[in-house]
Order: structure tokens, then C-alpha cells, then sequence
């Protein structure tokens, strides 16, 4: 499903892609994001970080009644505070749709697939 706007000019139709991308690079950009994760893991039979090209399987955008919600997937790095990287990520994603999308969100949901450790 795409986000459709109206505008005085005619409409815009952003697709899922376009979103996933955008909002999966906002959520990465965060300190305590290990990277993305698959929605649905145990039917994509996907148990790693997604790469960008496949940021749209974790992440959901929905349009109902000209409002948008967006569901985020993330994984998260041991050690860190969760509550406060998801309230960084849904700061982060609403801000980066409204300033390159040119659309708000009116919920972003945050969700944890799993928490890794990571050795340098």
C-alpha cells in the first residue's frame, strides 16, 4: 500500500519502498540500533540484520482516513537503555518523514525483534 496526498497541484503517491527506506535509515542512524529486523522472522525465515535494499520487510506503513501509522522493527545492542532508543527512534523517523516526505506520521510504533551483543 502507498501513502497517497492531496495537494492544489493534484496528487502524490510515495510508495512503501520510498518510506521503508527512509525510515529504516532514521531508525539506524540511532546509537543502540544494531539495524532492522524482519516483521514476520519465522516465515520469512530471515534471523539477521536486514540490509537496506530490505528495509521494507521491517517496516509497515498504513494509511487510514488520512492518517499514517508506521510499525519499525529494530534489533537492539546489549547493554543500552530500550525504552530510550525506541522514544530516540520514533523522535527520529517522525522528523525525517516530515522533512524529506513532506508527511507526519501520526503514530510510529517500535518494535524489538531481539538484542545483540557486539565485539569489537
Amino acid at each position: 500500500m502507498a501513502v497517497t496526498m492531496q495537494t492544489n497541484l493534484g496528487e502524490i503517491i510515495l510508495n512503501n519502498e520510498v518510506i521503508a527506506t527512509v525510515v529504516g535509515g532514521a531508525a539506524t542512524d540511532n546509537y543502540g540500533v544494531v539495524g532492522m529486523a524482519s516483521r514476520s522472522q519465522i516465515r520469512d525465515n530471515i534471523n539477521e540484520i536486514l540490509k537496506k535494499e530490505n528495509y521494507s520487510r521491517g517496516v509497515i506503513v498504513r494509511q487510514e482516513n488520512n492518517i499514517v501509522s508506521v510499525d519499525v522493527y529494530i534489533i537492539v545492542l546489549y547493554g543500552t537503555k530500550i525504552s530510550e532508543i525506541c522514544r530516540n527512534v520514533q523522535i527520529q523517523v517522525k522528523y525525517n518523514l516530515e522533512t524529506m516526505l513532506g508527511f507526519s506520521a501520526e503514530k510510529v510504533n517500535v518494535y524489538v525483534q531481539g538484542v545483540r551483543v557486539i565485539n569489537d
